[in-house]
Order: C-alpha cells, then structure tokens, then sequence
C-alpha cells in the first residue's frame, strides 16, 4: 500500500464538498457503530454479573456441595465429618438436619425450611453469619429454642429479633382425640439477609439439637454440608469423597446440579441476546456500504483522474477499503470504550435513573436480586469487537471494487 492510497482514502472521509455531507454521513456510520457495539457491551456485561451475582450469592447461603445418607440420615457423622475433613481441598464439613415446617404468628402463618446447625462450625461453612443485619448467629443455643429468620420470612410473620414464633413440625402425636401436630415456640434471635428472595423467604436456622428434638431424628444428622477452596470443582469432588467413604453408600448433591435451571437459562439467554442485538452492530456495517457508495458517487471524476495518471485497480479498491477500514475501526473502539464505561458504572446510572422516576426495576421477588450488577468480562468485548470489525470489512468490499471497476472514458464523458 502506497502512501497516496491513504493519503487520499482519508482525505474523502474530509471532504468539505457539498457542504460536507459525505463527512456527516461518514461520522453518522461511526456513530451508530459505536451505539451497537456499546449496547452489546453492556447488555453482555449485564448478563455476566447477572451470573457472577447470583453464584456468589448462592454460594454465601447454601453449601458448595452435600453428603447424605441414603437412608435419610447418617449416624456415625463424626466418624464421616473426620473423614471428610481430611481430604484434600476441603475447608469446611459441618452436620445440618433439615426438614420443611410452618411458622405462626398470630393469624400469620408462613412455610420455610428450617435448618438445624452448629453456630460455631456454620461460620466456617457459608458466609450467612457475615449476612446477619439483626441479632446473632451466636445466639442459637441448645435448648434455649432460639431461631435465626431470613428478612422476607420475617416481614411477610411480621416479627422482629425478641419476638416469638410458633414453629408446626411435619407429623403429629397421636393421641386419643386424634393426631395433634407438634408445636413448639421460638424466640427470634436474629435476622439475616443473603439478598436473595429465595433465601431470605424460604430459610430458617435452628440449633442442631434443638431441630433433633423437633424432628425426632435421634442422634443421626441429614448430612454434612461442605465447603471447598475451588467451588468449581465441588461437583468432581464431592463425588470422590463420597466413594472414598466406602460404607452403606451417600446420596451426594452441589451447588450445579441445584440450580442448574438459573445457569443455564443465563447462558441461553447471553447467546441469544448476543445474536439479537448484532443485528444492531449489522445495521451499522450496512450504512457504512451506504457511505462508501455515495463516496464512490462523488468520486467518479477523481477516480477517472487517478485512473488516467496510471492508479490500477488494487490502488483505487485500496483507497475506498482505507475508508470503511477507518470508519469501522473507530467506530469499534468508541463502541468498547463507550460499553466499558457504561458498564462500570452502570448501578450509579441505574440508581440515578431509579430516584429520578421514583420506582424501582428489578423486582427480588422475580430476578432474585435488587440491583442491576455488571461485570465486563474482556474475552466478551473482544469478541463483540473482533465480529463488528469483521462486519465493517465485509462491507467495505463491495463499494471499494465498484469503485475500482469505474471505467475512465464513461466518467470524464460529460465533464
């Protein structure tokens, strides 16, 4: 490539001829390019700490992964708590009874799963005690029948730390007038907020002796809730352990396989959004062909010029590929800087936006979340931009070889 061919390529994207429209529609195509390529930026970044959000906040409140008996429970569990401690990657194992029951206050009444847990080992476990906006986790005595009550759970009862709940266990006592479900009266002892609806709605924690009691489960757990360095390996893992046990045989379960749905409805959704909004940056090449065209209109003449001083074709298709070339690439940057910094700061803009109309988007009852997160993964942005710069390539190659097919004698014709 010679330097005339990018001497004259830019200097029509310049031209000030007919008032300049051939540069207005120039910086229009870079304008719309960049708005494509920023919105896929942002509507992927959304998608991403979508993701990143929910796992994390799963991740405080639930276990990476579960060991239970196949039986419904394991007895010798601090024989297997011993066991599992010991292998590698492993930085938590504590016991938990778990079972579905139904809270009272008043005339209010709510069903959640209670959870029965060793205060002092649960910290080590999840990160729910760092979640605890009101009370203690601390205080879950045994026998002092104290309860800790996600915040949804709480509000929907109407109660607060110091108040008391009627907790109805599954199954009843028989007696002569009949069976008569068992009853028991917690104290709230402290309130937590994970800030996630299913949680904070659906979760209650007891004291493992306390919840024995209640559910009648003997000295046997329901299993051992696990917490590895590498979530992302606990579905591997945790099936290794569990064969590594040996015994009667576990029923194994992690933190995939309970909430596969949400994960893979984001994946699904992420690649479909990415292939609707393209559509965008595609709208934008397709001006860009618009823009050239109306270039090589204007240019006739020049082109008949350079064509006649000795410019081949491959020098003129060079020229006009210069142009599209430009067009796309500053449009591609302006379009990842303008989404990264959009993105970076989305939650200030949304919350802005939010105060400003005086409502709220997201629901927690339907998005699980309140806020609208974004992380900018750079894999993603190069390939949005590696694909917007590809279009804009292809969309130069049709004008510039018009432009180098132009026929000398038919352009100077009439002038």
């Amino acid at each position: 490539m010679s330097a005339y061919e990018w001497l004259i390529g830019t200097r029509h994207l310049r031209s000030t001829h007919r008032r300049g429209f051939v540069s207005f529609v120039a910086l229009m195509s870079v304008c719309g390019l960049t708005l494509g390529v920023a919105t896929l930026i942002v509507v992927l970044s959304v998608m991403n700490g979508f993701e990143r959000e929910l796992r994390t906040r799963m991740l405080a409140v639930t276990s990476h992964a579960t060991i239970a008996g196949l039986e419904g429970s394991i007895e010798d569990w601090q024989q297997v708590q011993q066991q599992v401690r010991g292998q590698p990657g492993v930085q938590a194992a504590v016991p938990y009874i778990e079972s579905q029951a139904m809270f009272a206050n008043g005339r209010r009444m709510a069903g959640a799963s209670v959870r029965g847990v060793l205060p002092e080992e649960e910290r080590t476990a999840t990160g729910l005690a760092q979640r605890i906006v009101s009370g203690s986790l601390g205080e879950l005595v045994a026998g002092a029948y104290g309860t800790v009550l996600g915040s949804a759970l709480a509000h929907e009862l109407n109660v607060r730390t110091g108040d008391s709940v009627v907790l109805i266990a599954p199954g009843g006592t028989a007696t002569p007038t009949g069976v008569v479900p068992r009853m028991r009266r917690f104290r709230v002892v402290g309130i937590f907020d994970s800030g996630m609806y299913e949680f904070d709605r659906g979760l209650a924690l007891v004291n493992l002796q306390d919840a024995a009691r209640l559910f009648r489960s003997g000295t046997g757990v329901t299993g051992l809730r696990l917490a590895f360095a590498d979530p992302l390996q606990a579905p591997r893992r945790v099936r290794e352990i569990a064969l590594s046990l040996g015994g009667p045989g576990y029923y194994v379960n992690d933190w995939t396989r309970d909430h596969a749905n949400f994960f893979r409805s984001i994946e699904m959704t992420k690649s479909m959004m990415f292939l609707i909004l393209l559509m965008i940056v595609a709208v934008a090449a397709f001006n860009i062909v618009a823009t050239l065209v109306m270039i090589v209109k204007e240019k006739q003449t020049d082109i008949a010029i350079l064509r006649t001083l000795g410019a081949a074709p491959r020098n003129v298709l060079a020229m006009f590929a210069i142009q599209g070339v430009l067009i796309g690439l500053a449009g591609t940057v302006l379009g990842a800087a303008l989404g990264t910094l959009l993105a970076d700061h989305l939650q200030q803009l949304v919350g802005a936006l939010e105060h400003l109309l005086g409502t709220h988007f997201l629901d927690a009852k339907v998005y699980y979340m309140s806020d609208l997160p974004a992380y900018v993964e750079w894999p993603d942005v190069i390939k949005v931009c590696a694909v917007a710069f590809l279009l804009c390539v292809l969309a130069t190659i049709y004008p510039a070889w018009r432009a180098a097919r132009t026929a000398p004698a038919e352009a100077l014709r009439h002038e």
